[in-house]
């Protein structure tokens, strides 16, 4: 059964989860620290060796009509810098209103960077359940 790891990007923050296609769903790993989009890669490194995961999976910004945003650039580039690093296959998926998805299924209301990154983890979820949703029935 294939495991991914998803990946909500962020400037301070890159929320982590896993999960794989049996049963489409996702659990919140871990939020790194980044600075300025760029994480710590002995983090990065050390967590696909302890998950050891077949694919990964970046959300993507992308405005409401689809074009990509500054962030979804970036994102798109720190997916690059994955593959480039890993050589695992990296998807993308539109996470639009993935922080707000996430925002419900936490009960959190408060500013994003005071939560200790469990929105960003949450996040992640959100946008790999859909990636495995979207193409892995």
């Amino acid at each position: 059964m294939p495991l991914m790891l998803g990946f909500d990007y962020g400037l301070a923050r890159i929320g982590v989860a896993t999960g794989q296609t049996l049963t489409g769903t996702a659990s919140p790993l871990v939020a790194l620290k980044a600075n300025d989009g760029i994480p710590v890669w002995d983090d990065v490194e050390r967590l696909l060796n302890e998950w050891k995961p077949d694919a990964l999976v970046v959300g993507l910004p992308l405005h409401a009509d689809g074009t990509e945003s500054e962030m979804a650039i970036r994102a798109r580039k720190f997916g690059q810098r994955l593959h480039g690093r890993y050589g695992l296959p990296v998807h993308y998926i539109d996470e639009f209103e993935s922080t707000r998805e996430a925002r419900d299924l936490t009960g959190y209301r408060g500013k994003a960077g005071d939560q200790g990154g469990a929105l960003d983890t949450a996040a992640a979820c959100v946008i790999l359940e859909r990636f495995l949703g979207e193409h892995h029935d």
